[in-house]
């Protein structure tokens, strides 16, 4: 049986959520204090407009020798980066991410309501799961119908 992405990955997230209008610093002090790789970048009607992760951090603020307090979340950031569903499975973001090379994707509700944000190690974590207890199932099953005794 396979997890959805919500409620399973993304209950009781504290979502850090910016505006273009921020600063790169601004941002950087939340990653950092929070200890998270990236934070969405939200309009002003609370729709997702980007995101801004660490590499967007190294390959468009440090290496062009940006400076992070005068540069806008605006200009470094991503915008409208793809998205999971709530419904979607965690294996289907995983596989979305790994073809993609991401490691993190926002979650859209169907009202395009910021629901949250999975990482790749989230979704490692929860195939991982899933796969545990496939193989716990099948193992019952087999005691079950007696295959497993000698």
């Amino acid at each position: 049986m396979e997890r959805h992405i919500v409620p399973g990955i993304v209950s009781d997230q504290a979502l850090s959520l910016l505006s273009a209008n921020d600063t790169v610093q601004q941002a950087v002090e939340i990653m950092t204090t929070r200890k998270i790789g990236a934070v969405l970048i939200v309009n002003d009607d609370g729709s997702l407009a980007g995101i801004f992760t660490e590499r967007d951090v190294v390959a468009r603020v440090v290496h062009q020798g940006k400076d992070s307090a005068a540069t806008t979340l605006g200009e470094v950031m991503t915008p409208d980066p793809e998205s999971v569903r709530p419904e979607d499975k965690a294996l289907t973001a995983l596989e979305k991410m790994s073809r993609r090379g991401f490691r993190h994707l926002p979650v859209i509700a169907e009202d395009g309501s910021i629901a949250g944000i999975v990482s790749i190690r989230d979704l490692y974590s929860a195939v991982l799961q899933e796969l545990e207890e496939d193989v716990r199932q099948r193992d019952q099953l087999i005691f079950d119908t007696g295959y497993g005794s000698g």
